[in-house]
């Protein structure tokens, strides 16, 4: 019997065992595919379609095409050709001849299928080895007496303990269930945009007629994802100042002018629209939240130091988070100079700061006599207290968690927060992550005539990598190598490198991308470091016999990565064999060379930082990156890196490619939740949402009104295990 509307929306939010045919035990094979509720259930999307109207036969099937071939299996095996990798291959039959199947990495297959049964696979043809084959197609065993017909077909994400079809007959069972639910979208919005209900929606993204149908769907729901995450990112931004009162900060005052005047060099038409804007935001009667996007090298520091002046000149005090020493004194001696001509007081605290030292500084911080404090993790610390924060500037923000961000905010009553990251994120993927925050963004360097170049070279032409390091030693210049696979031994390697071949193989056309993050440490922190110490000597003992090498990895200690950071930065080393920790803010104007092995493991977007850490000076530079794969895909990628040096270019050409479009990866709040959308090909839909989301909450700020109650909930129950997102 069907519910009423109420209670099919109450349906959304119960257990999937409500659902028909979901026992204890698929209700836990359900679990591990990320599936709880009957809401998890529906709106666990296909991956993709099948078109089963082109049924071909064996011998009239193109190789090359997409098709559907019905047969019976003559022959199923279970090989492992090497280690980590297993395979089945199937012999299927017609009328009309045989064709070879080979499935990597299933080999629950062989529980599945067996000699005798009529199958349907559809996939790409090819050919090898004498016979038609087809590699990881959609396979689907069928029933006694049943024919493949012409419809479109769901291929929902399964586990080894629940196929395909039974996922596709238990998600037509919660819909059955959820039928006739209210819908949250606003009447108005689904007008001006022509969207189909979301009931409808829901039926047609899992089982359309047609592929436009399904089409149509997605575009309804992407809408949806995106209103619910800009919504819910603006309420919790306006949670962070509820109730406190915003500094109007003076942004023409007597120090900021005499920051300007101290400047040895003119900014840039975009430096100074960037200083405008933050500016802007800091003078407005609300508290402000603004991020500055700004490409590696940009001088986004220096942009950032007016907004330090204008707290000064507004009677307050600025808080400038570093996520290392290296890079807070780089800060305190790059913005020193110029803050003290200014007459704006500041202070260093980090971890090494001395006892009497602190005390003495934080005893000033708290008597407001001291104007700005820069410092490391050290400036969460409770008994950093100032006597009024207006503003506090935290930079490479993404190291730094949700609750670590929401300390430092908290030791104001209401203080404007900037954000700096020199991680080049497109405007749409940036509105998709920060949509409570306004943007700016400086996109080139003011030292765009140094020249820098980059080239790509296969594992087996690395000596001329090796060579240009050379060369450059013998100038009196230094070099970086980059190692991506810490703790792996070159066997190791080899054998993921394989092993990720062989699952891009088995993803089809979708180009292999790493998994890798540049900004997150903790993807070494198990790693085992004996074979970069290897690297480091093998390079020391004879690549660079006559010149300093030493290692910095992400498992060292604080002090010690400091000590070799500073070390180098002095010329004490020539050679720096390294992680990717040597990507954040680090400035050695002297390092020319940077060798950058198993690049194919990184990002477009995380290559780019890590060039970024050479060309710092009046030298020219040379950025070297080395490949192993053979992928077309992956070298066609990287062949990008040799003709831009365009930071943000490079991520919306790297976003491009991916089936998530999130380069930060699933660390990041909010849009690491979104099923459906593709930041570059859904880039009007964000622009619409987020221009949207702020109307609604201009007229509407905690979404009381009748025709928000139901958008309410949704945004509620969508990011109901979400943490309070402080400012970004």
């Amino acid at each position: 019997m069907p519910l009423n509307r109420e209670q099919a929306t109450l349906a959304l939010d119960e257990p999937v065992s409500r659902v028909r045919l979901v026992s204890p035990a698929r209700a836990r094979a359900l679990e591990k595919l990320g599936i709880r509720t009957v809401r998890d259930l529906v709106t666990h999307f296909p991956r993709s379609y099948i078109d089963l109207s082109a049924v071909e036969t064996v011998a009239g099937a193109r190789i090359g095409e997409m098709c559907t071939i019905r047969g019976t299996v003559h022959e199923i095996k279970l090989k492992k050709p090497r280690r980590n990798l297993s395979l089945v291959e199937i012999a299927l039959l017609d009328e009309t001849g045989l064709l070879m199947v080979t499935a990597f990495r299933q080999p629950w297959l062989m529980d599945q299928i067996k000699a005798g049964d009529a199958v349907a696979v559809s996939g790409k043809v090819g050919f090898d080895y004498g016979f038609k084959r087809m590699t990881n197609p959609f396979i689907e065993v069928l029933g006694e007496g049943q024919t493949v017909t012409g419809s479109v077909v769901p291929v929902h994400p399964a586990t080894e303990k629940l196929s395909a079809a039974w996922v596709r007959r238990i998600v037509a069972n919660g819909l059955e269930l959820v039928r006739g639910a209210f819908d949250p979208l606003p009447l108005g919005l689904r007008l001006r945009y022509r969207l189909m209900s979301r009931d409808a929606a829901l039926q047609a993204i899992h089982f359309p007629e047609q592929r436009a149908e399904a089409d149509e769907a997605r575009r309804r729901l992407v809408y949806e994802e995106l209103l619910y995450l800009e919504l819910f990112l603006m309420q919790e931004g306006a949670a962070r100042t509820a109730g406190c009162e915003p500094t109007v900060h003076v942004v023409d005052g007597a120090r900021l002018r005499a920051f300007a005047d101290a400047l040895p060099f003119s900014l840039t038409g975009e430096q100074e629209r960037a200083r405008d804007e933050i500016l802007e935001a800091m003078a407005a009667p609300v508290t402000a939240n603004h991020m500055l996007l700004g490409d590696v090298g940009t001088g986004k520091t220096v942009v950032a130091g007016f907004a330090l002046a204008a707290a000064a000149d507004s009677g307050g005090q600025a808080l400038l988070l570093a996520p290392t020493e290296v890079l807070a004194e780089q800060h305190h001696k790059g913005l020193g100079a110029l803050l003290e001509a200014a007459g704006v007081s500041h202070g260093l605290l980090t971890g090494s700061t001395t006892a009497s030292e602190r005390a003495a500084m934080l005893e000033l911080f708290a008597a407001g006599e001291l104007d700005v404090l820069i410092g490391t993790h050290a400036l969460l610390s409770d008994d950093v207290q100032p006597a009024h924060l207006t503003l506090a500037v935290i930079d490479e923000q993404q190291r730094f968690g949700v609750d670590q961000r929401a300390k430092l905010l908290a030791k104001g009553e209401a203080p404007d927060a900037l954000y700096l990251t020199a991680t080049p994120i497109p405007r749409t993927l940036a509105l998709a992550l920060y949509g409570n925050l306004s943007l700016s963004y400086i996109k080139h360097r003011p030292h765009d005539s140094v020249q820098r170049t980059t080239k790509v070279l296969s594992k087996q032409d690395q000596g001329f990598a090796f060579d240009a390091a050379r060369e450059a030693l013998a100038r009196g210049e230094q070099v970086y190598v980059v190692c991506p696979l810490v703790g792996c031994s070159s066997e190791e390697r080899d054998g993921k490198a394989a092993g990720k071949a062989s699952a891009a193989d088995a993803a089809g056309d979708e180009a292999y991308h790493p998994a890798v993050a540049i900004d997150a440490e903790t993807d070494f922190d198990a790693a085992d470091v004996t074979a970069a110490t290897k690297e480091a000597r093998i390079l020391q003992n004879s690549t660079f016999s006559e010149y300093r090498v030493e290692l910095l990895h992400g498992g060292m200690g604080t002090e010690a990565k400091q000590d070799v950071m500073e070390r180098f930065r002095a010329g004490e080393i020539d050679v720096l064999v390294a992680t990717t920790v040597i990507e954040v803010g680090v400035d050695v104007p002297n390092a020319t060379v940077m060798i950058v092995e198993d690049a194919d493991r990184f990002g477009l977007a995380q290559l780019h930082q890590l060039r970024g850490r050479v060309g710092r000076g009046e030298k020219s530079a040379e950025v070297y990156l080395v490949s192993a794969s053979k992928r077309d895909e992956s070298l066609a990628r990287l062949a990008a890196m040799e003709t831009t040096d365009d930071g943000f270019e490079l991520a919306a050409y790297d976003l491009s490619l991916r089936r998530e479009g999130d380069i930060l990866g699933n660390r990041q709040h909010g849009a690491s939740g979104l099923k459906l959308v593709n930041i570059m090909r859904d880039g009007a839909v964000i622009e619409a949402a987020h221009k949207d989301a702020q109307a609604i909450l201009d007229l509407d700020p905690n979404l009381e009104e009748p025709d928000h109650r139901a958008l309410a909930r949704e945004v509620r129950l969508a990011f109901k295990n979400e943490a309070t997102i402080a400012g970004g």
